[in-house]
């Protein structure tokens, strides 16, 4: 499967870094472009065999999908730029642009009663690492097309084919998420140097622990709370810390903080 990214910013970038890492992905196979030549030049110190331009049309030739990855006021200019050289039939159009639903992307794409196959897209910025969670949403795409998309993003990590009305939570839980998880890694390394380790290890620590807690998790698909149990024996340390922490508003703040991530219309 060839992929053409139309943007090379944070998440544009990311993606060309995690497709050249996968094996369902040929690096030679990945083109990306952008305005900015310097922006590329990022991308080639990556891996020389990505392709870049900064000419949208020579990217997309003989592309299987291209890929929107753009601030949301460029996307109507960049897509009028595509829709003449766009193969209908059998070009993939993925937009990565928050908030820009399916029925918009059908809207903008239109073009003498057609519109390609349409993929919404949310993934994040660990993508570059393989380590996403993605979520896609389709419309007019075939199943065929639904899977080998779907195979292409569990390999940069997760992913899951939703229902529209899904993404936006998606967004909030995954994408939006990263920086929570990560805010949560910088309270937790401040609390590490606070009891007596260097921002370097206490940091290292932290990121270890929150990979094996992710890792009993998925691995055997295990529930939060029967792990918790595991190490809260009774009269113990790790319930003290616990409870302390839900007298200082951990869950309900977190909560709030999702519902607040919502788009709103």
């Amino acid at each position: 499967m060839k992929f053409a990214i139309i943007g090379a910013g944070n998440i544009g970038s990311a993606l060309a870094f995690g497709l050249a890492q996968s094996k369902l992905v040929r690096t030679e196979d990945i083109c990306i472009s952008n305005t900015h030549p310097e922006k590329l030049e990022r991308i080639k110190a990556f891996d020389p065999a990505i392709r870049t331009t900064t000419d949208n049309h020579t990217c997309i030739e003989g592309a299987d999908v291209v890929v929107l990855a753009m601030k949301p006021w460029k996307l109507k200019e960049a897509a009028e730029q595509l829709k003449p050289w766009l193969d209908y039939d059998h070009q993939i159009v993925a937009s990565m642009v928050g908030g820009v639903g399916l029925s918009d992307l059908q809207e903008i794409f239109a073009k003498d009663g057609k519109v390609p196959a349409l993929y919404y897209l949310i993934p994040n910025t660990a993508i570059a690492a393989r380590q996403s969670m993605t979520f896609l949403s389709s419309a007019g795409a075939t199943k065929e097309q639904d899977e080998a998309l779907l195979a292409v993003f569990k390999e940069l990590g997760d992913a899951m084919l939703v229902e529209e009305r899904l993404m936006n939570a998606g967004l909030v839980l995954a994408s939006c998420g990263i920086a929570y998880a990560l805010r949560y890694i910088r309270a937790n390394t401040q609390g590490g140097v606070l009891l007596g380790f260097t921002p370097a290890d206490a940091q290292r620590i932290v990121a270890q622990t929150m990979k094996g807690a992710a890792s009993l998790l998925s691995t055997d698909h295990s529930h939060p709370e029967a792990e918790i149990d595991k190490v809260t024996t009774p009269a113990g340390l790790t319930i003290r810390g616990l409870n302390a922490m839900e007298r200082n508003g951990f869950t309900t703040s977190i909560i709030e903080g999702l519902m607040a991530s919502i788009p709103q219309k």
